[in-house]
């Protein structure tokens, strides 16, 4: 599919799209005979994922290094495990956060 189709497709901007491929968040994606982009379904799940990711706050680097590995997957299991690990804690700790703070808001409502 082309750029047009896929930003249809994940809901992005055509120019978050290029961004996402550009700084690496997204593997490269193939081009054809006339250097168009020519974008698959494991791109589209690529762009679903970093915006979910990114949505939830987790870090350009991380998200970089964890495309990075996966263009190497037989050698890289083990690492991509431990990031992905890492990332739900922090994820884990973000929920807790939200929660506390959530609790406060109600504990003060129901006092006033």
């Amino acid at each position: 599919m082309n750029s047009k189709e896929m930003s249809k497709q994940t809901n992005t901007p055509i120019n978050t799209i290029r961004y996402f491929e550009r700084i690496g968040l997204i593997p490269q994606v193939k081009k054809n005979h006339d250097g168009l982009r020519e974008f698959t379904e494991d791109d589209a799940g690529w762009i679903c994922f970093i915006k979910q990711m990114r949505e939830v706050g987790l870090s350009v680097e991380g998200l970089i290094e964890y495309v990075t590995l996966s263009n190497q997957p037989e050698r890289t299991v083990q690492a991509r495990k431990e990031l992905l690990t890492e990332q739900k804690n922090e994820l884990q700790e973000q929920i807790n956060r939200l929660e506390a703070a959530k609790a406060e808001l109600q504990r003060r409502i129901v006092a006033k």
